[in-house]
């Protein structure tokens, strides 16, 4: 009852600052919100693929080279699988070395024991796979190249000799 005494002003300018303050809160609400929201990867990229030679897996370390000498690397795995995360975007010289394991690195050393508790499974003496060509080992030699792009991305690298 009492409402209905007061001028029609007061609920005119009532009624303009609650629309400015839901168009405030709404503002705020899409600044905090729109830059978290998904956009598919965010601009981060992988890099994954396996490596082999006359199809067979390789073993060493797959190394990306930027034009600026920035480098990304991953070792092999013994079934030739490689997985480079987050490396920069752009064009890169795509380098396969021994090593990391590989056959031209010599046998890999077992796990020291623990004094209590389970022993710790022992590491193959000597790497599976084959050794890369020597061309493939230097950014200045290997024919290997690849474009960076955002997101998610298979690279399988099948080496000749």
């Amino acid at each position: 009852m009492r409402s209905s005494m007061l001028p029609v002003s007061w609920w005119g300018r009532r009624a303009r600052r609650g629309v400015r303050a839901f168009a405030l809160c709404l503002g705020l609400v899409a600044l905090v919100l729109i830059p978290g929201c998904p956009t598919g990867d965010g601009g981060k990229a992988s890099v994954s693929g396996k490596v082999t030679l006359d199809g067979k897996p390789v073993a060493g370390v797959v190394v990306f080279v930027w034009d600026d000498k920035k480098e990304s690397a991953s070792p092999i795995g013994p079934d030739g699988n490689y997985a480079i995360m987050d490396p920069a975007l752009g064009h890169v010289k795509v380098v396969v070395k021994a090593g990391q394991g590989g056959p031209s690195a010599g046998p890999l050393v077992a796990p020291p024991k623990m004094k209590d508790g389970p022993a710790l499974p022992s590491l193959p003496t000597t790497a599976q796979g084959v050794a890369p060509p020597a061309k493939y080992g230097s950014p200045a030699t290997t024919p290997l190249s690849y474009d960076v792009k955002a997101g998610k991305q298979t690279y399988d690298i099948p080496l000749g000799p």
